[in-house]
């Protein structure tokens, strides 16, 4: 039996019958509709005192029928048929309206999600009758035929929010009140081939960055949150698309009191950010937090594109920047880690075999061995990083046992800590304008005049792994080897990114990290750096809130020699301090 999607309280089974045989229909290829098919939709819509919705394919078969507006009924984007961005889905609705006038907002909206071939939208009088034979007459007024506009990717900005969303005025064309017999001596064919060719030059004229993934950023601002907080996190999560190599095209955002517990953000802003994603062509939405499982689920089925949290791009950029393999060896346990939880596909698709009745099957699916396969690699991992935990600790044995003291660097992801690393010891550690650029701690010998006998004294400086805000956990258990550096160095610099306008939040940030230590740290040292890139007024307010920070420039080398008096003098309090 043909399914009938959408309201159906309240029908008789004559009225689902009527329903179904509509499936039964066939129209010519190459036309929209016929008049006779209409009049037998409006016929009925005008029966249920309801809207309804039939989907044809470009056969000119009727593949769903809805009970509801084109919104209402739209077919969800996972059932819909995966073409390009410059094709469109080969699917057109026929819609009934109980209203006289033109297509609105929402059924636009929904004709764009689905990016329909055409939506052609029927005004029903309320009266009509049935001629002898049991054709339908006399119940459609006026018709409107609607399609997509090659150019969809315009926006408007909407000044009350400050945000860009689409407009349906642009990225969609609605005729005049036409005639059902207007509208059927439509050529169809020639309608959609000449769409498809707009679409098509329009596509490859956006190719450009075609191996970089079009992403759309989702933040929801919650009662936690300051206004100012919000916008740094979100600001930051552009930065971390970027460095993972993505394009952002466009950020939305949502203020609630708490989050959806199925798509975190309401649906009225989901369907807005389905629809920029469409008109923008995008292929991947990133959300500002952590997203369950099943939340991620949902958000794909009504979105259409991957949808993934702010922790799978850190993941991401972890991967790529890991050069060594202890690094490497720390980014796939934790991406691993992270992956477990949310392999689907729990349920009546799981099986096993038993000893009793109902429990034999055909054996283990292919979601449990993959899952049993992922567990089995993570053990392994985890082995490997207790083998990499005790080789680092017996060189920091070795270093102990000469008795040459050790300092860590530490600070906020992008603060300059590899640079200052490369100024202080001439080292060649990869530095650039990106979070994480860099992830193995590099140790280099350096020689500072003894806070005493100020003669040259050998030292041994660490440069760590960045810090964020809201360092994923699968990061810190992973990352345990590395981040073993800085509870075990006798002393730390804490580099600070005074340039940054949220550089007080960093502080922050870092300092709630090395608070999670399993070993507290050893004493440490705020240093300001990229003074050069700050005006009189952040001087005085750093010096103010910190006013035992040293304060440097690392790429121009200044306040190097303050930096090494002071960085002597708290080596020798460390010291002092572990007597």
């Amino acid at each position: 039996m043909e399914t009938i999607f959408g309201n159906l309280q309240g029908l008789k089974s004559s009225q689902l019958k009527q329903l179904q045989r509509l499936y039964h229909q066939r129209i010519s290829g190459d036309r929209i509709t016929t008049p006779e098919f209409a009049q037998r939709l409006a016929a009925i819509s005008t029966e249920l005192n309801q809207p309804i919705c039939a989907y044809l394919n470009r056969r000119g078969q009727v593949i769903r029928v809805g009970v509801g507006t084109p919104r209402q009924t739209q077919i969800p984007p996972l059932e819909l048929p995966r073409y390009g961005a410059e094709r469109l889905s080969g699917i057109r609705c026929i819609a009934t309206h109980l209203k006289a006038e033109p297509p609105n907002e929402a059924a636009l909206t929904a004709m764009a999600l689905q990016r329909l071939d055409a939506l052609v939208v029927l005004n029903i009088t309320g009266t009509g009758f049935t001629r002898r034979g049991g054709g339908s007459t006399g119940y459609v007024k006026e018709a409107y035929l609607a399609h997509l506009l090659a150019n969809s990717k315009q926006l408007v900005l909407t000044q009350s929010s400050g945000i860009t969303i689409p407009d349906a005025n642009l990225y969609s064309s609605v005729s005049p009140p036409l005639s059902l017999d207007a509208i059927a001596d439509q050529d169809f064919l020639d309608l959609v081939e000449s769409l498809e060719a707009e679409f098509s030059r329009e596509y490859i004229a956006q190719e450009v960055d075609a191996d970089h993934d079009r992403v759309v950023i989702v933040g929801v601002l919650t009662d936690k949150m300051t206004s100012q907080q919000f916008q740094d996190t979100i600001l930051e999560l552009a930065r971390l698309v970027d460095t993972a190599g993505g394009d952002v095209l466009q950020t939305l955002q949502q203020k609630r009191s708490r989050i959806h517990p199925q798509t975190v953000i309401g649906e009225g802003k989901v369907q807005e950010v389905a629809l920029t994603a469409q008109t923008l062509g995008a292929n991947l939405v990133v959300f500002d937090r952590d997203l369950s499982p099943a939340q991620v689920r949902n958000l794909e089925a009504q979105i259409g594109v991957r949808v993934v949290d702010r922790t799978e791009v850190i993941l991401d950029i972890f991967a790529q920047r890991a050069q060594s393999g202890a690094g490497k060896l720390q980014v796939e346990l934790a991406q691993l880690e992270y992956m477990l939880p949310r392999l689907t596909g729990r349920g009546r698709s799981m099986s096993r075999l038993g000893g009793g009745i109902g429990t034999r099957g055909p054996g283990e699916t292919k979601l449990e061995t993959e899952r049993r396969a992922i567990q089995k690699r993570i053990s392994r991992l985890q082995q490997e990083v207790n083998q990499l935990q005790a080789h680092r600790c017996r060189l920091r044995q070795r270093r102990q046992h000469r008795e040459v003291p050790s300092v860590a660097l530490v600070g906020y992801t992008n603060a300059g800590k590899s640079t200052l690393l490369n100024t202080l010891t001439n080292a060649e550690v990869y530095t650039a304008d990106q979070l994480f650029a860099t992830l193995d701690p590099t140790t280099r010998r350096l020689i500072i005049p003894h806070a005493d006998t100020n003669e040259p004294q050998e030292t041994l400086i660490t440069d760590t792994v960045g810090f964020i805000h809201e360092l994923p956990n699968s990061l810190m258990d992973a990352f345990r080897a590395t981040l073993e550096e800085v509870t075990e160095a006798d002393a730390l610099i804490h580099l600070v990114d005074l340039s940054h306008p949220a550089w007080l939040s960093h502080i922050r940030s870092v300092r709630d990290i090395l608070a999670q230590m399993p070993i507290t740290p050893g004493p440490a040292l705020v240093v300001f750096n990229k003074i050069d890139q700050v005006d009189s007024e952040a001087l005085a307010l750093a010096r103010e809130e910190f006013p035992l920070a040293v304060f440097i420039s690392a790429s121009q080398r200044l306040g190097l020699e303050t930096l090494r008096q002071r960085l002597s003098q708290l080596i020798q309090y460390a010291v002092d301090d572990d007597c």
